[in-house]
């Protein structure tokens, strides 16, 4: 095991190419990993399409899950919750790395922190290698969060963790209270999914979900979703025979990151409600407000990009407790080899996916 067999991601305009890179030694806190399986997030998709924009030549794909193939100096390694970590374990990680001293870490908010890495969003050079999914191997930097995985959790599913799950538990912490509240989910995307799952596991009076694809929408239901709609005004024909009023949610969560979208369904809160918003992560126009409603209503809006450990550690608690519970593996729609990686991103964006895989390791 001297090389690790990578896919490199040069430019929207190029296919990805298959490159053995070596395996350097390790430093100091590092861990070596043996991907086993990858779920392509929406972030991988658009920067192979060039909607989104990264430092190039790179290595994509950080929704992953791996085996601890061998550890730097620092034995021993123990991860967020204090269980001892050995070759073999299996173990999911944080997207980030960053310094656990510096201010925004000590906030926190350590994805935003000093020394900051991101795995499947660096720039691959000489010297720092083997940092993204869509590899053999990758090596896990000092000071990342990691979680061993229970083996019954199956791959699919542990891979989806570090992502998708881990921001939606970040997203309910803002909202704060859920049990017995009403709450709206926009978009039944992956985030969105995530959120009636999480919501309904956590005793929400009710879920509400608004969606323009319906089988997106119709598998909202699967995951906890109560009351389905279309469109903002679809919602607000039926909202008043439903909960007796058109603006009844106690929290939303808004996952589409589409600004007419944004805009209509804040009006959907009630007095002292909370907005969290987590799709925004793409070039859109400016949002209208209405400030004095705002004001008056008291409403909250909050914005998250990525999460915190303790957002990381509720994901893994989460899939623990609830993956035979809600069909997280049926989101997985297909999956495909390391050698056909190229096929895996364009049969996700013909279909529109809401997960490709890509095994890596048997």
């Amino acid at each position: 095991m001297d090389v690790s067999l990578t896919a490199v991601f040069s430019s929207a305009d190029f296919p990805m190419y298959l490159n053995n890179i070596p395996i350097p030694s390790l430093k100091i806190g590092e861990i070596l990993v043996k991907n086993e399986f990858i779920a392509l997030c929406k972030s991988d998709i658009h920067t192979f399409c060039g909607i989104r924009k990264e430092k190039t030549p790179t290595i994509l794909g950080h929704e992953v899950v791996g085996i601890i193939e061998s550890f730097g100096e620092g034995i021993p390694f123990s991860d967020v919750r204090n269980k001892e970590l050995k070759i073999g374990d299996r173990i999911s990680w944080a997207i980030f790395s960053s310094n656990p001293e510096s201010a925004f870490s000590l906030e926190g908010i350590p994805q935003k922190g000093e020394q900051l890495i991101k795995y499947g969003h660096e720039y691959l050079e000489d010297g720092s290698t083997l940092h993204g999914g869509l590899s053999q191997y990758l090596i896990i930097r000092k000071n990342t969060p990691i979680a061993k995985i229970d083996s019954q959790i199956s791959l699919p599913v542990a891979a989806l963790i570090n992502c998708s799950v881990a921001t939606i538990s970040g997203a309910v912490r803002l909202l704060g209270e859920v049990k017995n509240r009403h709450f709206l989910v926009v978009g039944a995307g992956m985030l969105g999914i995530s959120a009636c799952a999480i919501l309904k596991s956590l005793g929400a009076k009710s879920i509400s979900v608004i969606e323009n694809n319906l089988v997106r929408l119709k598998q909202a239901e699967d995951f906890g979703g109560d009351y389905i709609f279309e469109s903002v005004e679809a919602f607000l024909s039926q909202a008043v025979s439903i909960f007796g009023v058109i603006n009844p949610f106690h929290g939303l969560i808004e996952a589409t990151g589409v600004p007419e979208v944004m805009e209509d369904s804040l009006e959907l809160l009630n007095i002292g409600g909370t907005a969290v918003w987590v799709g925004a992560v793409f070039p859109a126009r400016k949002i209208s407000l209405n400030a004095e409603k705002m004001v008056r209503h008291l409403w909250n809006i909050k914005g998250l990009h990525n999460y915190n450990v303790q957002d990381f550690i509720k994901a893994v608690e989460f899939v623990e407790n609830y993956h035979t519970v809600f069909p997280f593996i049926t989101l997985v729609e297909k999956t495909f080899s390391l050698i056909e990686v190229n096929e895996a991103f364009n049969y996700a964006l013909l279909n529109n996916s809401m997960r490709v895989g890509i095994k890596i390791a048997d």
